[in-house]
């Protein structure tokens, strides 16, 4: 059977990355090492026969999305549905802000990771859900072509472990490095099998 292949890509390294921090939704510009990691992905994509490139539409996942297209004489399709989980007033804070400002939210976020929801954002559940329509209607595009996905950590994490039959709580068993590379492989018959992680 053939086999949709999926390049799926974690956006480039972006500002304030020496602090563990939930950037969610908003726009972070990349840093000079981050526009490098794309230039480095664009250069192992070059050669594959790819037919459409879809990314985030929030600018750490755009630019990619767009260097890598040029060299295939692409559009990429921007679809917000695949952006970062929206966490909410935790936007834009450190881990270590969170824990001194929220310690019983984010005791509460850590007991339930799934169904918790920051005030004003979104449960891991509800990404989960949207991140999965819009890829199920990607692949169903796509049949039996070579497609890029430039997403982010949470994003990839989701589509990682529902290929692998894993559950979303075990989302932070699967690291997703700036700048990184998967490759997936999804047959006919719904099984998908994870040919590259993190690389």
């Amino acid at each position: 059977m053939e086999s949709t292949r999926l390049h799926l890509l974690r956006h480039g390294q972006v500002e304030g990355f020496e602090e563990k921090r939930y950037n969610g939704q908003a726009d972070v510009a990349l840093t000079d090492l981050g526009r490098e990691q794309y230039r480095r992905l664009q250069r192992l994509l070059e050669n594959r026969p790819l037919s459409a490139i879809f990314s985030s539409d929030l600018a750490r996942c755009v630019w990619g999305a767009e260097l890598i297209s040029r060299a295939h004489g692409l559009i990429p399709e921007q679809n917000l549905r695949l952006r970062e989980l929206n966490i909410g007033e935790w936007e834009g804070k450190t881990w270590q802000q969170l824990m001194d400002e929220y310690p019983e939210e984010w005791q509460a976020r850590l007991n339930d990771l799934l169904y918790y929801q920051v005030r004003g954002g979104e449960s891991l559940s509800q990404m989960a859900e949207r991140v999965r329509t819009a890829l199920t209607e990607i692949l169903q595009q796509h049949p039996g072509e070579e497609i890029v996905l430039v997403g982010h950590g949470g994003t990839n994490r989701v589509i990682l472990l529902d290929a692998i039959g894993a559950p979303l709580t075990r989302m932070f068993h699967v690291e997703q490095d700036y700048g990184c590379y998967n490759m997936i492989d999804y047959y006919p018959d719904g099984i998908a099998v994870v040919k590259k992680l993190n690389g």
